[in-house]
């Protein structure tokens, strides 16, 4: 965790409590069992049966699944992926802060901008990972041991053909039953996206050894690579480095 960073109360204490675990390898099971949530598991799911329509070399989508560490370094390993921002959206401009979104009560999710390529990757594409490995699209405003409506699972559709194109997908998906409970995943219309403080761009690559991020984001990596090994790229499209 950098020193810019103060982290949620939950989060803290999972960082804390995985801190205490690692010095205490003899009980660091059972500690990781009841101090803290499971982190997400990874799920093979099938690809969308149908195809948007999308023209252009450059397109967007936000997307939110949680805390935007995580969502942010899965797709800045994916190829097509032009940039990957992590950021607010569902709210004001004027709340449009860490501090604040923490509160819960901004209208703000953590969530990512995804630019990308449709010639070499398409929205289906990225919304097969996004369900697949980024989140658990079936927890209803959490992830792991972040809690509240920030961490909600969101689509933030840009046109109407958006919108019913991720809706059929979910639909596809629930008929599948490949999850355990049905998908809570929010149709949201995108009003705006913030991008969030520096310090929390291209966190996952620039800490690794972060015990939040080695507990619940680099399984996502691991899970990407072996569950997309046809988009999975090993060297991250970083916000640094696009700018």
């Amino acid at each position: 965790m950098t020193a810019a960073v103060t982290p949620k109360p939950g989060r803290w204490r999972l960082i804390r409590n995985l801190a205490v675990a690692a010095a205490i390898p003899i009980l660091g099971i059972g500690m990781l069992q009841t101090a803290s949530a499971a982190p997400e598991q990874a799920v093979v799911i099938p690809a969308p049966s149908m195809a948007l329509s999308e023209g252009g070399s450059t397109a967007k989508i936000v997307l939110a699944g949680g805390c935007f560490w995580g969502v942010q370094g899965v797709f800045q390993r994916v190829d097509g992926v032009k940039n990957a921002v992590s950021g607010y959206a569902g709210g004001d401009a004027s709340t449009a802060s860490y501090n604040l979104v923490t509160s819960g009560t901004t209208g703000h999710a953590e969530a990512v901008e995804i630019t990308y390529d449709p010639s070499v990757v398409s929205m289906g594409e990225l919304l097969h990972v996004f369900f697949s490995v980024a989140h658990n699209p079936t927890q209803l405003n959490y992830q792991g041991p972040d809690r509240g409506t920030q961490y909600r699972t969101a689509i933030f559709y840009d046109s109407a053909a958006e919108k019913q194109f991720a809706e059929d997908y979910i639909a596809e998906l629930d008929a599948a039953g490949v999850f355990p409970a049905p998908i809570v995943t929010t149709m949201e219309p995108l009003e705006a996206f913030y991008a969030a403080e520096d310090y929390h761009q291209d966190y996952l690559t620039v800490n690794p050894n972060q015990p939040y991020i080695v507990y619940h984001d680099l399984p996502k990596i691991e899970a990407l690579q072996q569950i997309f090994p046809d988009v999975y790229r090993d060297d991250p499209i970083l916000v640094s480095e696009v700018r």
